[in-house]
């Protein structure tokens, strides 16, 4: 059974061991790139709804501003 020395073993097993926890490590670091990447993009579409409805609002037009304005004022 003790075909190499005790340490050797002990590296084998620390090397698995690394191995083990860069795997895990990089799931979980996945997991909060991936919610952080939701939150943006729906912070991102929020902002493009609002600019939509900002858009699609009626604007009042020149026209209609005048025309307040020439019954305001008279003539005598």
């Amino acid at each position: 059974m003790l075909f190499f020395p005790w340490w050797v073993y002990l590296c084998i097993i620390g090397i698995i061991f690394s191995a083990y926890k860069l795997v895990t490590t990089a799931k979980e670091e996945e997991k909060l790139d991936q919610s952080f990447i939701e939150k943006e993009g729906q912070i991102y579409i929020e902002r493009m709804e609002q600019e939509k409805q900002r858009r699609l609002a009626p604007i009042p037009s020149a026209e209609t501003k005048q025309g307040e304005e020439d019954q305001n004022h008279s003539i005598a």
